[in-house]
């Protein structure tokens, strides 16, 4: 006879059995279907396992955590994986199978595993970008101040790389025919020991300091784990504390490394870098050239305004000028005139003479008898001897 039971039977039976038949904790991969946080503080989810090769759902489970555990999980989860813990992410989680007669089966997540979603690598990527935060090496390079001309510029990569290469290249070839001094320092460029020779050499750029105005670290692209070398932490912190500025220019437009986020400029490729430098060059050739026209506009200005000052100092100069001569003139004039009234011939003109005794000018002293007398008058002259005087008369002197 088959056995009778009530529902709350059945349902211990079956919640004897699961938990008699699974461990009481599992590690599972499974995708998040649903993800809903809960005002108590708990957060319900759905877990979804697919059927391979399609989207169609093999399994589904409902899943829990409990507000004690979720207040912990949720920020380690997000602080290390780097993401929001949402719907759509793939996670490997500690669970703890329950069944209940009311709510059925659940699982009871303990604990989420971050390397699984974002990868090992991924993992050991945050971690070093956080040790370079908390050590305060993030922003170290960028501050440091780039030169107006970063004419000598040290470049660290392998010399047989294509993308040393197309550096060269773009940066002798410029249309704008800027020299630059160069000077390579070999290094390994990917696998395990590159980190490493990158370092050495520079350190061989740091002894040299003064000889250099930045330092270029270039390769072209290739595959993700031949990248991976650009993420150490030992490489980034050397670059990071540089004393000269750091450009990288590391893989294709995709590609961005820890070293890229603690160099002081970071470029997409090795061209990208050497049209960077070019530009800096180019933009102080405009800027001389505005500045020269700015310039040439100012004195041209200023000449035509001294120019104009001139003019009206010359003009004012030449009418004082002509108004002095003029008024001297005119006194020249009012003296010739009183000249030409008291010259000797206007004075014979008005009936005076010229009296001469013995070829001096004549004082009456000097008429005795025998002496010769000259007479100057208006129409001539006359000589004579004097004979007999009869009387002198000498004037009375004021």
């Amino acid at each position: 006879m088959e056995e009778k039971m009530t529902l709350l039977d059945l349902q211990e039976r079956i919640k004897r059995g699961i938990e008699s038949a699974v461990p009481p904790v599992a590690w599972i991969t499974a995708e998040i279907g649903e993800l809903n946080s809960h005002y108590s503080g708990h957060c319900y989810l759905d877990l979804i396992d697919y059927k391979q090769g399609s989207r169609g759902v093999a399994a589904k489970a409902r899943g829990v955590i409990w507000a004690s555990t979720f207040r912990v999980l949720k920020p380690y989860f997000e602080t290390t994986a780097g993401v929001a813990l949402a719907k759509g992410l793939n996670v490997l989680v500690k669970v703890q199978v329950s069944f209940s007669p009311v709510y059925g089966l659940a699982l009871n997540i303990l604990d989420i595993d971050p390397s699984y979603t974002v990868g090992e690598l991924e993992l050991k990527r945050q971690q070093t970008i956080a040790r370079l935060k908390e050590e305060g090496c993030m922003d170290m390079n960028s501050q440091l101040t780039l030169p107006a001309l970063p004419r000598r510029i040290a470049v660290v990569s392998s010399h047989t790389a294509a993308g040393y290469r197309d550096f060269m290249k773009q940066l002798q070839g410029n249309e704008g025919g800027f020299k630059f001094s160069v000077e390579l320092f070999p290094a390994q460029m990917q696998g395990d020991d590159a980190p490493a020779s990158i370092v050495a050499a520079l350190d061989l750029i740091a002894q040299r300091e003064d000889e250099f105005d930045s330092v270029v670290i270039i390769r072209g692209g290739g595959a993700a784990m031949d990248l991976v070398c650009f993420d150490d932490y030992t490489l980034a912190s050397n670059i990071a504390q540089f004393p000269l500025p750091v450009i990288t220019g590391i893989g294709h437009d995709h590609d961005f490394h820890i070293a890229d986020m603690v160099a002081h400029t970071w470029l997409k490729t090795p061209t990208a870098v050497a049209d960077f430098f070019i530009e800096i060059f180019s933009a102080q050739e405009q800027f001389i050239m505005h500045l020269f026209q700015r310039i040439s506009l100012t004195l041209a200005h200023k000449i035509s305004n001294e120019r104009q000052r001139l003019m009206r100092l010359h003009n004012g100069m030449s009418r004082s000028v002509a108004d002095l001569l003029s008024a001297r003139k005119k006194g020249l004039d009012l003296l010739q005139l009183r000249i030409d009234a008291a010259s000797p011939a206007k004075m014979l003109g008005k009936g005076f003479a010229i009296v001469a005794v013995d070829g001096k000018r004549a004082q009456v002293g000097d008429f005795v008898p025998g002496s010769t007398v000259k007479v100057v008058l208006a129409d001539g002259s006359v000589v004579f001897t004097v004979g007999e005087i009869r009387e002198k008369i000498v004037g009375k002197k004021n």
